[in-house]
């Protein structure tokens, strides 16, 4: 039976029997209250997650499911048996703070339209740097590239304290992330054909043009390791990148725009193919030509999504897209910093 709590700490586990006594002990130490329960939900392990988390952690709920169903239809498979106001999803690998909770909960409480928010995600290795998966908070340039501030394609920044103030944005990580749980069920949830990769985009995407709001949270911090999956050089992971990005601008983008931007972007692809092969990186190179079949593959359901999601679509850019190109002010400009793109989400 569901349980009911304000706060579902959720954490979504495939065999990381060995991560969870490095960081499930600082999520149960600095997330003590009577109106919050950690859960693992264990995606079909092979190892003995299950086993590990019953014998030393019973403070935590474990979630049961058979198969291995992926990251987004993971997250939907175990969110189903949860009954609370508030879903926080969090990576296994990630160690948090003292009063990580309180200042995100506070923003979700105190504004409607907000429906999810990022906290600052720093590296878990290098402690004073803004770690990939998040940064401090997320945006897509004008072909769907996603940066984040801090991060700048594969070039971090220090943490400096440059982003220690709360702002809009478009996209907020699924490394950590809050989110009013009524707004996520409402929404669908994430789409499990994404597997993995960019769920939180394609989501996030969705509830912006229902009117709802994504924000970053400086004052709560958290520390990924990442790569803990997929290594961030995986040609699967490469794979996936690409074939879900496509998957997020077809379902997503406004009518107005969509041939210019979806033709453009379907070119640039074949652009970062060569550049593979130029490099001899033949593994990412097929990954890419791999994602563009899944692509066509998957087409009629896409049609399908796209007809559904049609009506939400906003005419006008969301503020917090960047309406230039990323990879051009990054390989053409040399603009590796969020600073020297000159760009104010909240214009």
């Amino acid at each position: 039976m569901p349980e009911n709590n304000k706060i579902a700490i959720v954490i979504l586990n495939w065999n990381g029997e060995k991560l969870f006594p490095k960081f499930l002990p600082s999520v149960i130490r600095n997330s003590k209250s009577a109106d919050t329960q950690i859960y693992v939900a264990d995606n079909g392990s092979t190892d003995n997650s299950v086993k590990v988390i019953k014998e030393k952690f019973p403070e935590v709920s474990v979630i049961e499911l058979q198969n291995n169903y992926g990251f987004a239809e993971g997250y939907n498979q175990a969110l189903k048996n949860i009954d609370a106001t508030f879903f926080i999803l969090l990576n296994s690998d990630v160690e948090v703070t003292p009063n990580w909770i309180t200042p995100c909960i506070k923003m979700l409480e105190e504004d409607e339209y907000l429906a999810a928010i990022q906290p600052k995600i720093l590296s878990y290795e290098k402690p004073h740097q803004l770690e990939y998966a998040g940064a401090a908070g997320g945006f897509i340039d004008m072909f769907g590239y996603p940066f984040c501030r801090g991060r700048i394609l594969n070039q971090m920044e220090a943490d400096l304290g440059q982003y220690n103030t709360s702002t809009p944005i478009f996209w907020a990580s699924g490394a950590c992330m809050f989110i009013k749980a009524d707004v996520f069920k409402k929404a669908g949830g994430f789409d499990g054909d994404f597997w993995a990769h960019m769920e939180e985009i394609d989501l996030c995407w969705r509830l912006k043009n229902q009117g709802f709001k994504i924000a970053y949270q400086p004052e709560s911090v958290v520390f990924h390791l990442g790569g803990g999956t997929l290594s961030y050089d995986s040609p699967q992971k490469v794979y996936l990148n690409f074939r879900n990005n496509l998957f997020v601008l077809f379902k997503n983008l406004p009518r107005s725009y969509f041939f210019r931007i979806f033709f453009a972007r379907m070119v640039l692809d074949g652009v970062a193919a060569v550049n593979f092969l130029v490099r001899l990186y033949f593994h990412g190179s097929w990954a890419v030509l791999k994602a563009h079949v899944s692509f066509y593959r998957n087409l009629g359901k896409l049609i399908k999504k796209r007809k559904s999601l049609l009506p939400l679509a906003v005419a006008k850019h969301h503020p917090e897209v960047y309406r230039k190109s990323i990879m051009w002010n990054f390989f053409i400009q040399r603009k590796s910093k969020f600073s020297e793109l000159n760009f104010n989400p909240e214009k």
